[in-house]
């Protein structure tokens, strides 16, 4: 199963993603995929077991992928002050791959109905679906 994390920025919320899916499921790859090397770097630190940068790797890995963890900013053109290309988001939201999006305030979205969380309660209720979802279709 090939589950890739996407992020941008520093990575902050990737790599809460990636500590907390790899608490849960130690042995699953993971694919750290950043808008920049500085997000990369902070998904390979936190346990990604291989990372790639840039909007390519972006496009290849949402291809590839049957999960996606990232925030809801991958989705959005110019979201992340910029670095989610349209390229990017086109294909991350047009990938066969089933999506786990964090909602997060800082990408001029607000999605109504959401509970008050902090980004490490997000990221944990993230990884918990996530793992989830992986145990359900690895048995299928």
């Amino acid at each position: 199963m090939q589950v890739v994390i996407m992020d941008a920025q520093g990575g902050g919320l990737g790599r809460l993603l990636t500590e907390q899916l790899k608490k849960r499921l130690p042995e699953q790859r993971l694919t750290a995929v950043g808008t920049n090397a500085l997000a990369t770097s902070a998904m390979l630190k936190a346990g990604a077991d291989q990372g790639a940068t840039g909007e390519n790797a972006v496009r290849v890995c949402a291809a590839e992928a049957d999960l996606i963890l990232a925030p809801i900013g991958m989705v959005l053109c110019d979201a992340m002050l910029g670095e989610v290309t349209a390229v990017m988001a086109a294909a991350v939201g047009g990938a066969r791959a089933q999506k786990i999006l964090v909602p997060v305030s800082r990408c001029s979205v607000t999605v109504a109905g959401m509970p008050e969380l902090s980004l490490t309660e997000r990221a944990a209720a993230a990884a918990e679906a996530a793992a989830a979802w992986i145990r359900a279709h690895s048995e299928a």
